[in-house]
């Protein structure tokens, strides 16, 4: 059956058009170049993401570099080839992290119903990458200052970069590498002004690290910004919809929270959303630095000018509304 097409938002469309006109933290140039981080696993939240990235993709907002997981979990690799299958991307390169870092269940089951319902050619984290590998072999294939990395999870990845030596992709060393090609970080971790968030306490020494010496802008979407936005529901009762593992997904866990009774807080889907249209149009930016204590709790300190968060300044409500129209999105063209 032929999917629905892309048709962006009105709201979107002149969101994007408004925000070509004004300068950005950096502006975003189109089509962005992108590498998603992400925990896939744990929440789905990160489905959310993904949705909205391969949205832009097909838009011509976006081309997605890689898709890289930040976990360990046995279903990172597999999950993760689904999604980019299902939008009729299924070569996109994936990677997952190797030797120490985060390894957390997917207690809701999401990942195995997918994975059991859906074609995917990845089968296990075994058949793909070290996420470490791939970052540096991406990065030096691009043009300089012309990566965006979009991660929406632990920042393992990104502290094993910064520590890596030069290799037969690049004889820089990852800190140099990040300098040369990486235009922006975008970030949903920390909670603003202070608190403890999962993303950055999960490997506190990895957030520590790329907290303290990531060379280039990073903004943040903290905690508080995605817990506000309730989203979900308009595409499990979308009729139109079959067959969708991004609909599965949210039709699955959704009743499982009493929490997501109005729709699941969406923490990553932001940091996508103003990774791609800019922030100014939702939100005002407070800039600074993000410090972070030992046991993993973050203080926002005034002062700096390469570190930014996000501050509301459109109703969540609002935003809520963007982001449930953007995951109603289906693959443009026919699958086989």
């Amino acid at each position: 059956m032929f999917k629905r097409s892309l048709l962006l938002p009105t709201l979107f469309i002149s969101c994007i058009c408004s925000v070509r006109s004004q300068p950005d933290f950096p502006k975003p140039v189109y089509p962005l170049h992108v590498i998603f981080d992400t925990d896939f696993g744990p929440d789905y939240d990160d489905v959310g993401a993904i949705t909205l990235l391969h949205c832009f993709a097909d838009s011509g907002l976006v081309k997605i570099l890689a898709t890289i997981g930040s976990s360990k979990y046995k279903n990172a690799a597999a999950a993760i080839n689904v999604f980019n299958t299902y939008f009729n991307r299924p070569d996109i390169p994936v990677a997952v992290v190797r030797g120490n870092a985060v390894e957390l269940g997917d207690k809701q089951h999401w990942t195995d119903t997918i994975i059991s319902r859906y074609p995917h050619k990845i089968q296990s984290n075994q058949d793909v990458p070290d996420a470490l590998d791939l970052y540096r072999k991406i990065l030096s294939s691009q043009p300089d200052h012309s990566v965006t990395i979009i991660t929406v999870g632990f920042l393992t990845n990104l502290a094993n970069l910064l520590r890596s030596s030069g290799d037969s992709y690049s004889s820089l060393n990852g800190y140099e590498l990040v300098k040369k090609k990486v235009r922006n970080l975008v970030s949903m971790a920390g909670r603003f002004p202070s608190g403890r968030e999962f993303n950055l306490v999960e490997d506190v020494n990895a957030s520590k690290k790329v907290l303290a010496e990531w060379p280039t802008t990073i903004l943040f979407s903290g905690f508080e910004i995605g817990q506000k936005i309730k989203t979900g529901l308009p595409l499990i009762h979308d009729e139109q919809i079959q067959k969708s593992p991004v609909k599965d997904v949210f039709a699955l866990c959704i009743p499982l929270a009493k929490e997501d009774s109005a729709g699941r807080m969406s923490w990553d889907e932001t940091a996508v959303l103003v990774a791609v249209e800019g922030w100014r149009v939702s939100y005002n930016l407070e800039k600074g630095n993000c410090k972070i204590n030992p046991d993993g709790f973050n203080e926002w300190e005034k002062t700096g000018e390469t570190r930014a968060h996000l501050v509301e300044k459109q109703s969540p409500q609002v935003v809520s509304k963007m982001i449930n129209q953007l995951m109603l999105h289906q693959p443009v063209y026919e699958k086989n």
